[in-house]
């Protein structure tokens, strides 16, 4: 028997967000609002659709024919949306990934899903991060990983202290981008973080 609570339905999902607006002072019976709690379900149901996928799936297919490549791969600005998991308030943002084959890659697409299914989940930035690198590391089993992850916080910019144009920066580094400070610095090179701006 498992302790994961019974997850609502979508009635009841939608009755809940009935009672928000009711909570925040509107009538939810009111013409503007009389579709807003399917509407909210609907987001909800692709906002955190993270949670109906499995994203090791994503990395099990590999290639081999590389021609001996044994090079950093890093695939940057890979942009996510997702939620603070204390306030449920957009988390905006991009993700830069990097590996280092030990003998095959994987299509570079799959990289960008495996970002973009820990970010539709609840989250907070530093679990997303580890996350992302514990998952290719698991699955590709390559010399090394490194991720960093930058992301503006709208509850801190539309609540609390509104500070507005304030980013955070989070990174993992895992193998030789860990142990080599020459893997790691080549991959920051890559990836540019502190010149774009």
């Amino acid at each position: 028997m498992s302790d994961t609570p019974k997850k609502p339905t979508k009635d009841q999902a939608e009755a809940a967000v009935r009672t928000l607006l009711a909570w925040a002072g509107e009538d939810p019976t009111r013409e503007g609002l009389l579709d807003t709690p399917r509407r909210v379900v609907d987001a909800y149901g692709d906002w955190y659709s993270g949670y109906n996928e499995d994203p090791r799936e994503f990395l099990e297919r590999t290639f081999k024919e590389v021609a001996g490549y044994d090079e950093m791969i890093v695939l940057r600005d890979i942009e996510f949306e997702s939620h603070c998991e204390h306030h449920m308030a957009p988390i905006i943002g991009r993700a830069h990934v990097g590996y280092l084959p030990d003998g095959k890659v994987v299509g570079i697409s799959k990289l960008a899903r495996v970002v973009e299914t820990y970010a539709r989940r609840f989250q907070v930035q530093e679990k997303m991060t580890a996350q992302i690198a514990k998952c290719i590391q698991d699955v590709l089993q390559p010399l090394g990983v490194g991720v960093v992850v930058e992301g503006a916080h709208e509850c801190m910019t539309t609540r609390g202290i509104h500070k507005r144009g304030v980013s955070m920066v989070t990174s993992k580094m895992l193998g030789s981008f860990r142990d080599d400070a020459r893997t790691r610095a080549e991959f920051l090179r890559f990836i540019e973080v502190n010149n774009k701006r």
